[in-house]
């Protein structure tokens, strides 16, 4: 289904429980919704489970130009307040917990508990001629040449291996992907600087990341829980970045057990 909210026509899919406390879940650059399909069946019997497609992502409208994370945290928070949602259990892994620090800090009263996935609160400087690339590369090429490499930090090559249809599932959505969209997003990772800032956020948090995850490493998750006093680290073994996908059952497990005593 679609809605307006802030501005642009925001794509989301609402299913579980009515009347029950609601998650809130936001993917990855370069993927979609459907990213969280190993999270539902577990989601669904005991939660309202709201997902929906990021700015520039899925089928939600894709404007051109540079995207900020308060931007597209107030996107999420506009989502909310069409649909008439108070109050969220957030689940964001890579940018979308990017998104969900960014809400933590500026609307932190929507947030009833804050699972960060696979993700980091600042880019190393290192880093930016990485991203810079990949985002003249997408300007001039589209997404195609990227999606290999793309797969191989998301995944580990065991994985890679052993699950061609559910990799293939996750070529296709980035493939899928608006070019404006990935740009877009890129640009806000760019930006992305709330390490000193985190102390400030009071939410009760779980910070997940797989035990191999080479663009969010494990350091980067230790730096949130450090500075996060309501938190809590798991590291996820055989995992990458996606470790919502690659140990869904594992992922699950801790997800459940963090929601429930929230």
């Amino acid at each position: 289904m679609k809605i307006a909210a802030y501005g642009i026509q925001i794509n989301y899919e609402l299913s579980g429980q009515e009347g029950a406390p609601v998650v809130m879940l936001s993917h990855s650059l370069g993927s979609s919704l459907a990213m969280w399909n190993p999270q539902i069946a577990t989601l669904e019997p005991h939660f309202r489970v709201l997902r929906y497609d990021m700015r520039g992502h899925g089928g939600s409208d894709a404007p051109e130009g540079a995207y900020s994370l308060e931007q597209l945290g107030n996107d999420a928070v506009g989502l909310l307040d069409a649909l008439a949602i108070q109050k969220v259990h957030w689940v964001g892994l890579s940018i979308g917990g990017m998104i969900g620090q960014s809400i933590a800090l500026n609307h932190g009263p929507r947030l009833q508990s804050l699972v960060l996935c696979d993700t980091s609160a600042m880019i190393p400087a290192e880093a930016q001629p990485i991203l810079q690339e990949r985002i003249a590369t997408a300007r001039e090429q589209g997404l195609a040449p990227l999606v290999q490499g793309t797969l191989e930090r998301w995944f580990t090559p065991d994985y890679l291996r052993r699950n061609p249809p559910e990799v293939e599932r996750i070529r296709q959505l980035f493939l899928a992907t608006p070019v404006a969209g990935y740009i877009g997003c890129s640009e806000a990772i760019g930006h992305l600087n709330y390490l000193d800032r985190l102390p400030e956020i009071k939410t009760p948090a779980l910070i997940m990341v797989g035990r191999d995850d080479p663009g969010t490493p494990v350091a980067a998750s230790e730096a949130i829980q450090a500075r996060l006093a309501n938190s809590r680290l798991v590291i996820l073994p055989s995992a990458s970045h996606l470790s919502n996908v690659e140990q869904a059952q594992a992922f699950n497990q801790n997800l459940m057990a963090f929601l429930t005593a929230h």
